[in-house]
């Protein structure tokens, strides 16, 4: 396992390209094949990729904020201080991977986003309390967990199905999460995954090839910037350090946090774990003049997340309108079987992944083929349902879209991590597709 982890880690150091490079390779790749395998003209390929590349600013302002308020929250004294004492439950360099591993499954499996932030925030933590642990692999450990999102209580897939009045309800009606999420054949792939993937990390361990920070450049330094005396602040200045203001601003969001858990029940969307760490930053932070100060600190870091994800919307706007998507689905189905459907819906999906890096966006583009597949050669829509709900979480193993809010927490880049992650990719993917089969 040593062996094989450093040659993976040595070979996506030399040549796995900066995430940025690695969407523009993408962009050129998908138009290129809608060239070759679509009716599709160079103009045409060019309209598409223009006409598509807006299409997720909205979410990619929720993934900003993910990393800005994450961020922010975690350089309160408060956090760090309950974040430190948990690390203290790791001895050893071992018992962090096994750790870090465990707290990021579980909270991926509540809600992706509340995972991808508290995985990293928690790593840093560790790598500060267990100065020889390898930072790369504690990191990429953290990042592991979200591979069991899409089995998830936030699963976007499965609860889309669950809704009223969703695009397929004519032609499968609504499906419970109890034969979804709750289903058996899901929860047992859920269960061993969080079996066998705080091992498998463990594994990856070669203390002789360890990266290691000094803890010192992990601390996130809490912005406090030099107050005036406050005899002689002026009125802005005294609202600027106002602990009172922060306080009603800050419960009042705590207030409809209560309101939403109590009247929408633990329903985790991206924009209810925004709201809730920003509104527990400003409390945190005191006063507005700290917070915006932190919140100054945080932004720099992105930058990534800001100039990536609309060419990936792009890159989602060519593969839909040209028919890429539907071929390459179709082109899966026509090889299946009832046996071996739920897998190839599984591996289709994953490749789709990495070219429409969003649930939703990818469930509509493969849900007329995949549903209407199934139905032909007797597999349960539900079962269906989850096995692209899997393979949309499983290539996110080494597809950087996803991984760039904790990496910019981190301060690492994608070559760093990905030579794990591809061991988490060839281990999940094996226990995905024989419960898809078989259970």
């Amino acid at each position: 396992m040593k062996f094989l982890t450093d040659l993976s880690t040595r070979l996506m150091q030399r040549y796995l390209p900066d995430p940025f490079l690695f969407v523009v390779i993408l962009t050129l790749v998908v138009f290129a094949f809608g060239l070759l395998l679509t009716p599709s003209s160079p103009v045409e390929m060019v309209v598409y990729w223009g006409e598509g590349f807006w299409d997720l600013l909205e979410f990619a302002m929720q993934m900003v904020l993910v990393l800005v308020t994450g961020y922010v929250l975690a350089s309160s004294k408060i956090f760090k201080s309950a974040l430190d004492n948990l690390a203290k439950t790791a001895r050893s360099p071992g018992q962090a991977i096994i750790i870090v591993t465990l707290t990021a499954l579980l909270a991926s499996w509540i809600n992706w986003g509340f995972g991808l932030v508290i995985g990293a925030l928690f790593a840093k933590a560790l790598a500060r309390r267990i100065p020889s642990v390898d930072y790369r692999l504690l990191i990429a450990s953290a990042y592991s967990g979200f591979i069991v999102w899409h089995g998830g209580l936030a699963a976007s897939i499965p609860l889309t199905v669950a809704t009223d009045g969703h695009f397929s309800e004519d032609l499968i009606g609504i499906i419970p999460t109890s034969e979804t999420i709750f289903s058996s054949f899901n929860l047992m792939i859920t269960a061993a995954l969080f079996l066998t993937v705080p091992i498998l990390n463990r594994l990856m361990m070669n203390p002789e090839k360890a990266v290691r920070v000094d803890p010192a450049l992990l601390e996130d330094k809490e912005e406090s910037p030099p107050s005036k005396p406050k005899s002689e602040q002026t009125p802005a200045e005294k609202m600027e350090n106002s602990v009172l203001l922060s306080m009603i601003i800050g419960f009042m969001g705590l207030g409809f946090i209560i309101y939403y858990l109590i009247t929408a029940g633990f329903n985790l969307n991206l924009n209810i774990v925004n709201f809730l760490f920003l509104f527990l930053g400003i409390i945190f932070h005191a006063t507005p003049k700290n917070y915006l100060a932190s919140v100054s600190g945080a932004v720099k870091n992105a930058g990534g997340i800001i100039i990536q994800f609309p060419f990936y919307a792009g890159i989602m706007g060519m593969m839909t309108a040209s028919g890429l998507a539907v071929l390459l689905s179709q082109w899966f189905v026509s090889m299946s079987t009832e046996m071996t459907y739920p897998l190839f819906a599984f591996l289709s999906a994953g490749i789709v992944n990495f070219f429409v890096p969003s649930g939703g966006g990818q469930w509509a583009v493969q849900a007329p083929i995949m549903l209407s597949a199934g139905q032909e050669l007797g597999v349960s829509a539900a079962r269906t349902a989850m096995a692209v709900a899997w393979g949309d979480a499983w290539t996110n193993m080494i597809q950087p879209f996803w991984a760039l809010p904790a990496l910019a927490i981190a301060g690492l880049n994608a070559r760093d991590i990905m030579g794990f992650c591809i061991w988490v990719l060839f281990l999940s993917g094996t226990i995905i597709g024989l419960g898809l089969v078989f259970l």
